[in-house]
């Protein structure tokens, strides 16, 4: 028998093995102990009614996809500031945020004025996560949440974390616990709140009675500011200006990592420029945007920059929604 022949004989036999691991799969979550475990926890803490879970877990469905989406992979590539950033800072991102800015403006500026929050901001941090709400997933996340609770160990604790949530908050809310679709880590909605932040954060900002951040641009906007105020944000500070450096002691600022833990008016004595206004003692931390094959970029940030970070913990992320929102607003001016 020739080389490829063999090849083809044993793809041949393991097909129908791994189609029934597949299969098994798919089915076997209602019937799994850890899932079982879960259940009755879910019963004892929340009084949840057993078969009820039985059943939805009957239907949950092992998503392969979700796993390979999240798995980091085993050759780390370098991250690139440009890159990131050419993914957002696009023309038709900016316009499409000037048009959502002028469609949205009377419920961008409720929130803003109720929580403190540039109306910029707020639509830049829609922009990036869903297009302005067009992108909100199509993974169901009763499937997002239980593949990744039950099948990736990496973060199974936090995503069961969130699948307490999702359970939680389907059940307050009355909806289908099966019907409703985000990413592939379970985020919801226009603003892709994950299953705990929707339950701290969401509001009601349309006034109807319901927290809809799938439905509602005006619950998603109050629902982003209500979250950056909650974690810190500070109404009419700055949020991050572009820096220079030279020398080496600056890269004593940069390895303190992003938290604000020094002192704007010390940046001088470790080679950092910066031309903004801040108080002397306002808290800051510089920032490297780095790039392969292209030199660093700066930026001290404040607390406000910080703030940004806890809804993706990205530094690049915080990056690009300032200037995605900058742009939107220079954009929005110039009409």
């Amino acid at each position: 028998m020739s080389r490829g022949a063999r090849l083809l004989l044993c793809a041949a036999l393991a097909l129908p093995c791994s189609l029934a691991h597949a299969a098994h799969r798919a089915e076997r979550y209602a019937g799994r102990s850890d899932v079982r475990e879960f259940i009755n926890e879910m019963v004892e803490k929340h009084g949840f009614v057993k078969q009820e879970l039985r059943t939805l877990f009957a239907r949950a469905r092992y998503q392969p996809g979700i796993i390979a989406a999240i798995t980091p992979p085993t050759e780390p590539r370098a991250k690139s500031w440009q890159a990131y950033r050419a993914l957002f800072l696009t023309p038709e991102r900016i316009a499409a945020g000037v048009a959502f800015r002028e469609k949205q403006r009377a419920s961008l500026a409720y929130a803003a004025a109720l929580y403190g929050v540039p109306e910029e901001i707020i639509v830049a941090i829609i922009g990036v996560e869903t297009v302005y709400g067009r992108n909100t997933g199509n993974y169901r996340v009763i499937d997002a949440l239980s593949t990744l609770a039950f099948d990736y160990p990496p973060r199974a604790e936090f995503f069961r974390g969130e699948l307490e949530n999702y359970l939680l908050y389907a059940r307050d809310a009355g909806i289908d616990t099966l019907a409703l679709k985000g990413s592939y880590a379970g985020a919801i909605g226009i603003p892709q709140f994950m299953p705990g932040s929707y339950r701290r954060y969401a509001v009601d900002l349309d006034g109807d009675g319901k927290q809809d951040l799938s439905g509602s641009f005006a619950d998603a906007i109050g629902s982003v500011a209500n979250f950056l105020k909650a974690h810190g944000w500070e109404t009419g500070q700055p949020v991050a200006y572009p820096a220079q450096v030279q020398g080496e002691n600056f890269r004593r600022l940069v390895d303190a990592g992003i938290k604000p833990t020094y002192r704007y008016g010390d940046l001088a004595n470790y080679g950092v420029s910066v031309k903004g206004e801040a108080a002397a003692d306002a808290a800051c931390a510089l920032i490297e945007l780095t790039s392969p094959d292209a030199m660093s970029e700066y930026l001290v940030g404040f607390t406000n920059f910080y703030v940004l970070t806890r809804y993706n913990r990205s530094s690049m992320y915080a990056a690009a929604v300032l200037e995605l929102a900058q742009a939107v607003k220079s954009a929005d001016q110039s009409k």
